[in-house]
């Protein structure tokens, strides 16, 4: 992620690593891959994740790049993962980042 992020950025990439108990979840095979925003007005957005590729899947990592309208609002965000594989479904931390406005 950008050191700092504002509002209407495209093309900030939101990077995530899945866990289960501290280990890493291999995203081989999942059936869903998301990341979920809460924005500033606590409206969310879901958005399909891309695990990262060249062995990326065995490492937990999946990302997502904004696109217009997902940075609409000035404020905090929360953000969660999602990964649907066939041993289950797995969640990740509530992160926090904030959006700032631009001159």
């Amino acid at each position: 992620m950008a050191s700092e992020v504002h509002t209407d950025d495209v093309g900030t990439r939101f990077l995530i690593t899945i866990k289960d108990d501290g280990a890493v979840v291999d995203l081989t095979g999942a059936t869903l891959k998301q990341l979920t925003f809460k924005k500033p007005d606590d409206s969310t957005i879901a958005r399909t994740a891309t695990a990262g590729g060249g062995g990326a899947e065995l490492s937990g990592v999946m990302y997502y790049d904004s696109v217009a309208g997902d940075l609409d609002q000035t404020g905090k965000y929360k953000l969660q993962g999602k990964v649907s594989i066939p041993s289950g479904t797995y969640y990740t931390d509530i992160y926090s980042f904030n959006v700032n406005c631009n001159l």
